[in-house]
């Protein structure tokens, strides 16, 4: 039997659905496959499986995510970080609520038409949901078949990409995509694994390359190293009995349209209130001579994927006699009222930290 035919037989007789009982899986509604598959970007299925049946339970279905209010969304989505998937997928519920009747997508190319879907997403949902004969290519897929195949070259090249999209799609079962796909995603996180591949469980090892060469731990090969740059951030907890003052973060950054406290970016940690009243970016609507510096807390440290922010709370009480003028994209808020608004995840755990303190 051929190398390739090998494989697509070994792993569906292989795949077992209770192996890895999950609740998106062999079910074929497009929304909530839809659904897991934008929360399972950049999230591990033990992290986002609470959320998906939040979100589920919260809008069955697709047009009450839809008329959902965003604040309330992306507090929802508080946590799971990645934050342009919750307004992507917002989004992308409006236009099949409003512009396609309420009616999915039910091929490839509608369903790679949706804000945030992109073509590993829309193979996914076209599988699973209508049995497609498109090949999913994820992390597990490039893990598995690189070894398989023992290939040497770089999968995060245009190159490599090309050649992985195409022999996913020769070795896909096209008559029976949906399992096919499951299975070999299933298979790589649980028998093909990073660090610890159990091969000598390996329904594959008769014809594996890599475990035939030696190169297990060296496949799938990548050229690209992750550079992150550092950012500081100094947020300003003015404190007074009847309120505090927030921030929607409405630019193109970071934890766009999520809530934070007044932030002073500098370009290194700073060590005392007094350096950071020097800072020539303070906010001219919040005098200085209205606080009365408490304490700082911190540094908390928060890694993205191209960015490590490194963030201090300053706590000041606020004893003016007027509420501080602030511009619109400023709330001033009820302090019990605070945590109903979607924070980033460094300033919740500052919340976690502090809640008895600060409220």
């Amino acid at each position: 039997m051929a190398a390739e035919e090998f494989l697509t037989t070994a792993l569906l007789s292989w795949y077992e659905p209770e192996r890895r009982p999950l609740p998106w899986k062999h079910i074929d509604d497009p929304y909530r496959i839809w659904l897991s598959e934008i929360i399972l970007q950049q999230t591990r299925a033990e992290q986002g499986r609470p959320y998906y049946e939040k979100f589920v339970k919260k809008y069955p279905a697709v047009a009450d995510l839809a008329l959902a209010p965003e604040d309330e969304l992306m507090k929802m989505w508080e946590g799971l970080g990645y934050y342009s998937r919750a307004r992507n997928l917002h989004a992308a519920a409006k236009v099949i609520h409003n512009e396609l009747g309420g009616a999915f997508p039910s091929t490839f190319e509608d369903i790679l038409k949706l804000k945030g879907v992109g073509p590993y997403t829309a193979a996914a949902i076209a599988s699973f949901a209508f049995n497609l004969p498109h090949a999913v290519v994820d992390g597990n897929v490039y893990r598995v078949l690189s070894r398989y195949f023992d290939y040497e070259d770089a999968t995060d090249t245009t190159a490599g990409k090309r050649y992985f999209a195409e022999l996913a799609q020769r070795v896909l079962a096209s008559d029976n995509a949906g399992r096919y796909n499951q299975a070999i995603m299933d298979f790589g996180a649980t028998i093909c694994t990073p660090k610890a591949a159990r091969c000598t469980e390996c329904p594959l090892a008769t014809q594996c390359q890599a475990l035939e060469h030696g190169t297990v731990y060296q496949r799938p090969v990548k050229l690209k190293k992750l550079q992150r740059r550092t950012r500081y951030f100094n947020y300003l907890v003015v404190r007074h009995p009847d309120f505090r003052i927030i921030e929607k973060r409405t630019g193109k950054d970071i934890w766009q349209n999520l809530y934070q406290f007044p932030l002073l970016e500098t370009d290194a940690p700073l060590e005392s209130w007094s350096e950071l009243q020097q800072q020539g970016q303070w906010p001219s609507w919040l005098p200085i001579e209205n606080l009365s510096f408490q304490r700082k807390v911190g540094p908390r440290k928060q890694e993205l994927t191209h960015q490590r922010i490194i963030a201090q709370f300053w706590e000041l009480d606020f004893q003016g006699e007027a509420t501080p003028d602030a511009p619109d994209n400023f709330s001033v808020v009820k302090p019990e009222n605070c945590r109903k608004f979607a924070f980033p995840k460094i300033i919740g755990w500052y919340f976690d930290d502090n809640l008895l303190y600060l409220f």
